[in-house]
């Protein structure tokens, strides 16, 4: 092999993907976000409400926009979201201006938030304790060099 990764593969190479990097960057976020999600069923969670809990934890005037654009969520998918949330009484909508409403944590999302602490810790912990020794220094910065 010559080292391309748009090289073809030698036929018995089992996977031939595994090679390029943004293949290989899908499949491992795929699978650490699957995962998570799981560890989050603990709360009954997903990892998108999850977010938002920790998003706005200590911020008292976030709307469901700008969660939104923080978070990458599509406004469609916000609403959903949030009414899950607000339903299981883990937030609430308290309005910030005459026109603006601020999705905040309420105690029983305090509580729950003290769950998902400990469970995304926990995962981040073991997902760096993955990676090889002298790569963690560099796994973050690299990671977010490719999106910010």
């Amino acid at each position: 092999m010559t080292g391309n990764p748009l090289d073809p593969a030698p036929v018995e190479d089992s996977d031939p993907l595994a090679i390029l990097p943004g293949y290989t960057l899908r499949r491992a976020a795929n699978a650490m976000m699957a995962e998570l999600g799981t560890l989050l069923g603990e709360v009954d969670l997903r990892v998108s409400e999850a977010s938002i809990l920790l998003l706005i934890d200590g911020r008292a005037t976030m709307t469901s926009t700008q969660i939104g654009a923080a978070l990458d969520i599509r406004s469609a998918n916000m609403a959903p979201l949030v009414a899950r949330l607000d339903a299981r009484g883990l937030v609430a909508r308290v309005p910030l201006d005459g026109k603006s409403l601020a999705v905040v944590l309420t105690d029983a999302g305090r509580r729950v938030l003290g769950e998902v602490r400990r469970i995304t810790q926990d995962f981040e912990r073991d997902l760096m304790r993955r990676i090889p020794t002298e790569h963690r220094d560099h796994f973050v910065p690299a990671l977010n060099a490719l999106w910010r």
